[in-house]
């Protein structure tokens, strides 16, 4: 269990969006670092405490690492504004990471620093340890909860985001080839045919880059001469598609199953013999795995149903 203090503006949107993050175990509202004792809200909006509205942040650090706090804190805010969020201005509502473990102050600094790029302007968010901090009244805990149409500086998309945040991606990104990170998980399309995997004559299965889930057999691949290689089918529940109309046009995204990474797209002008569709699937997306391996690499479980497909084929 980690814990760090976060100010972001009025804190009724902030803890929202943290409620929404995994890894997040415990959040609260109150008052940071001031000069006086146990102060009111009413007191705070004077200017004359010196609080900001603060967010308590319990969180798991085996689940999600300070970088990921830090990077979601930053898609909330505007750092380079001083004594103010949105709308809502006054000292009360300036940015600030408080911190009660000296340990992480250099990752702090350090992250910072690296966000400064970014910006023009220079970014004014306090950093500082933690001098006091004062819960607030009970009916700001949870406001928007209680309040679904009250009042939140942050967006939809802020929300959307805090909900979908993968803190894995953070190690993945170190994991990756730029081209493998750009497919993955921006949802890029790699250059045609500069997949080693279109002229793959070996028997055995693809997996997921990143997971190693299984998702594709060679049985089932055949040369499209689209550039890119390409499937009849995937393997029994292997990957999700995705329906999303562009211009009036349904475009069917595939993403691995599990891991839940974009592979490619959907098409139904596969060989008519095989069912009509074509799995067009980035190879950045894939690892190769050869049958004679699979036992090796912990894939044994496979043996029978490659043999099946093996004798469909």
């Amino acid at each position: 269990m980690k814990e760090i203090y976060l100010a972001g503006g009025c804190f009724w949107g902030l803890q929202k969006f943290f409620d929404l993050v995994s890894g997040v175990i415990e959040t609260e509202v109150g008052y940071a670092n001031g000069n006086v004792e146990n102060p009111t809200y009413k007191e705070i909006c004077t200017g004359k405490t010196g609080f900001a509205e603060t967010v308590r942040v319990m969180y798991d650090g085996s689940v999600l690492p300070l970088k990921g706090v830090l990077e979601l804190f930053f898609q909330t805010i505007d750092p380079t504004l001083k004594d103010r969020q949105s709308n809502d201005r006054g000292t009360q509502y300036r940015s600030g990471i408080y911190y009660v473990d000296d340990e992480d102050e250099k990752e702090i600094h350090s992250y910072v620093e690296e966000e400064q790029k970014k910006y023009r302007s220079p970014i004014v968010t306090e950093m500082q340890p933690l001098k006091n901090f004062y819960p607030a009244e009970e009916y700001h805990q949870k406001y928007l909860d209680k309040n679904p149409r009250g009042y939140c500086h942050l967006g939809k998309d802020a929300f959307n985001l805090a909900k979908s945040y993968r803190t894995d991606h953070l190690d993945i990104k170190n994991r990756l080839g730029d081209m493998q990170y750009s497919v993955m998980v921006k949802g890029a399309t790699e250059p045609p045919f500069s997949s080693r995997y279109i002229t793959n004559k070996r028997e055995g299965i693809y997996v997921d880059a990143v997971t190693g889930e299984p998702l594709f057999t060679t049985f089932d691949q055949f040369d499209s001469r689209c550039g890119w290689p390409s499937f009849s089918k995937p393997m029994e529940d292997a990957v999700k598609e995705i329906f999303e109309n562009i211009r009036g046009r349904t475009i069917i995204e595939v993403r691995s199953g599990e891991g839940d990474f974009h592979l490619g797209h959907l098409f139904n002008d596969g060989p008519l013999e095989s069912g009509g569709l074509r799995y067009c699937i980035n190879g950045a997306a894939l690892k190769f795995i050869a049958t004679e391996d699979l036992e090796d690499k912990g894939y044994g479980y496979l043996l029978e149903y490659v043999e099946k497909r093996r004798r469909a084929h």
